[in-house]
């Protein structure tokens, strides 16, 4: 059986009274419709502090969530519940699971390109989904979204089916709202091919996979398609599309 475990995620259950509305106050996307949603929880500025996948199961949600940072994330949701009676901890029965290709679970709410996922009991790990993610120009976690430092709207929010701008109110909501309607996302997160670090201008930096991580002015993703130096940006079509639409290219 091909293995398909991503071991370094985890999932945070919400159980309890009105899970969903709860939720529903604290992050980007829209929890009381279709799930899977891929959402950020941000700072009252719109700057990206986590991002996950948020999944049903029965009346309860699973968060999908870096494994590393999942406790952080714990704590973080609890002083938001106040008193409500809502259990927020880990699920270690359960795992994410992911394949380029399989027949089961569901395409990533993200980008359908980025595979299918889903919930299972663990399994064998899986291999290849990072350098895949990156391939496609998809961005997530602490070290390439930053913490407290990237604008949400600037992780691509937007275009990776991130962000509900009908939603309602959720912590970061003012800032983001406003940067979308004056069209105002002068910066992006853009993948990049190097051979070798590039040092602080990068968010992270692959070695094994020669691949980084950065902020960049859109005038210049721009140009993406053409290498500069020793570098490329990686611009898929899915974000040259939607700069284009914009008017941002």
């Amino acid at each position: 059986m091909t293995a398909t475990t991503l071991t370094d995620r985890a999932l945070v259950r919400l159980s309890g009274e009105d899970v969903r509305g709860f939720l529903q106050g604290l992050v980007t996307n829209d929890v009381t419709g279709p799930l899977p949603v891929w959402a950020g929880l941000l700072t009252a500025q719109g700057k990206a502090l986590f991002d996950f996948l948020v999944w049903d199961d029965g009346g309860d949600l699973l968060i999908d969530c870096e494994a590393a940072q999942a406790d952080a994330l714990i704590r973080r949701l609890a002083l938001y519940r106040l008193r409500r009676p809502i259990v927020i901890a880990r699920d270690e029965s359960l795992a994410v699971h992911w394949s380029p290709d399989a027949n089961q679970g569901v395409p990533d709410p993200r980008l359908a390109a980025l595979g299918r996922r889903w919930i299972a009991p663990a399994g064998g790990a899986a291999t290849g989904w990072r350098a895949h993610r990156l391939g496609l120009g998809v961005t997530e976690g602490v070290a390439e979204l930053g913490s407290d430092k990237t604008l949400w709207l600037e992780t691509n929010a937007a275009e990776l089916n991130g962000v509900s701008f009908s939603k309602g109110c959720y912590v970061g909501q003012e800032n983001t709202a406003r940067m979308n309607w004056r069209h105002k996302v002068n910066r992006r997160l853009a993948v990049m091919r190097v051979q070798d670090d590039p040092g602080d201008a990068a968010n992270v930096y692959y070695p094994e996979l020669g691949l980084a991580v950065l902020r960049v002015q859109v005038e210049r993703l721009a140009t993406a398609a053409a290498p500069v130096k020793d570098e490329a940006f990686i611009c898929p079509d899915w974000l040259r599309a939607a700069l284009s639409s914009s008017g941002e290219m």
